[in-house]
């Protein structure tokens, strides 16, 4: 499972870098994946979209099982 949700982070990653942040993969427990983003995704206003639309939504379109992706 977590090998599926890090294959899924790797997608979103490069667009990420390219803005100037980053994303890391913390934990995944009972349906729910916990990243930190980091660098300009950090305290970006958009980083909630970024968080949902980009990276939810490509590990949840990878791994079904994952129901949510929050960050810390």
């Amino acid at each position: 499972m977590k090998d599926k949700i890090l294959e899924a982070i790797e997608e979103v990653r490069p667009m990420l870098q390219a803005d100037g942040g980053d994303v890391e993969f913390i934990d995944y427990v009972d349906g729910i994946v916990t990243v930190r983003l980091k660098g300009a995704c950090g305290n970006c206003p958009m980083s909630l979209m970024t968080l949902k639309n980009g990276i939810e939504a490509r590990v949840k379109a990878k791994v079904p099982e994952v129901q949510s992706v929050e960050q810390i």
